[in-house]
């Protein structure tokens, strides 16, 4: 990885001929890693199970439709209440997993941003780390993924929200917001959640962004330049035939796709200028054209990620050829 990374940060080193793979997928922690490792891995345990069920996510639409259809029909009003509330109960599981990462991401952050060494040094050193964060950025665009081509999530919490209010009215005396599946008050911090189009991209976002604020005697470049490389990083194992050839399995491609992808809308939300001006540390153009070099329709997700929940995409500093590129 050592050799990757003087490439990266030296443009006139040549790459032909050098001996440069990163282990994404068998990298193993190292005793100064091991805390922090296993800290975040259970939360990746965790993470494949949350895809499993989403995948699985089949909705409440018949039901719903029926109860909407004939509201006077009590029987298929309980029918749509019963069907919907374990789903409902899905959708906080994933919810609180997002709560998870808020807590277990700062920690990663902090070990792989510190001072005491350079980004390259971190990237040189910390390699199974590293892996982990990009096994998170990968959850991340899944998951988003999935939610945004599954409508019945949004129409199922939708109808439970509003059953919830009016059963509520209907029994004030008897009702008891510890008998349903989500509470009132959970229900509205869901809402939040599950309005946005990522919504984990958003939590990861938003976690990245906090954690560069709060911690003021960190340059933001100790953590940009982190990212920066990581994009890169992940470009040139895609664009080197030499390097790719060497993964042991095809998913490891776009797995580096969605990682570089990740990378770059963290790193456009964090940085003052953003991922796309021309003194950005990423290698936005080439990186948007390895993504529409793939095959047609497997990473059409991933050109969205940039076109719609980057920050400075429409900026004036913006080349007008990234723009075209990405219309």
């Amino acid at each position: 990885m050592g050799n990757l990374l003087r490439i990266l940060l030296n443009p006139e080193t040549p790459s032909k001929g050098s001996d440069i793979f990163v282990d994404f997928e068998s990298a193993e922690p190292t005793d100064r890693e091991q805390e922090t490792w296993n800290l975040v891995q259970e939360v990746l345990v965790s993470a494949r199970s949350i895809l499993k069920e989403l995948k699985g996510y089949v909705g409440a639409s018949e039901e719903i439709r029926l109860a909407i259809s004939n509201p006077r029909d009590e029987f298929l009003q309980e029918k749509a209440w019963e069907a919907v509330c374990p789903l409902v109960a899905k959708l906080k599981m994933f919810y609180e997993f997002s709560l998870k990462l808020e807590q277990v991401i700062p920690k990663l952050l902090k070990v792989l941003c510190s001072e005491d060494m350079t980004p390259k040094e971190h990237l040189e050193e910390q390699q199974a780390l590293f892996k982990q964060f990009a096994e998170i950025l990968d959850f991340v665009l899944k998951f988003d993924d999935l939610k945004m081509t599954n409508p019945a999530i949004q129409n199922d919490f939708s109808y439970y929200r509003r059953t919830l209010s009016r059963r509520k009215m209907a029994n004030e005396d008897e009702f008891h917001e510890g008998e349903v599946a989500v509470s009132n008050e959970m229900a509205n911090r869901m809402s939040l959640f599950y309005a946005q189009a990522t919504p984990m991209l958003k939590t990861l976002s938003d976690i990245t962004s906090h954690f560069v604020s709060q911690h003021k005697e960190l340059p933001v470049e100790q953590t940009t330049d982190c990212l920066s490389t990581m994009a890169n990083i992940c470009r040139v194992m895609i664009e080197n035939p030499v390097y790719n050839s060497r993964f042991k399995s095809d998913e490891t491609k776009f797995f580096c796709l969605r990682v570089m992808v990740g990378v770059i809308i963290l790193y456009d939300h964090v940085h003052p200028v953003g991922a796309f001006a021309k003194t950005s540390g990423i290698e936005v153009k080439s990186s948007i054209k390895l993504l529409k070099d793939q095959e047609p329709g497997k990473v059409e997700g991933l050109l969205n990620a940039l076109r719609y929940t980057t920050k400075h995409l429409q900026d004036e500093s913006t080349p007008r050829q990234i723009k075209t590129l990405l219309a």
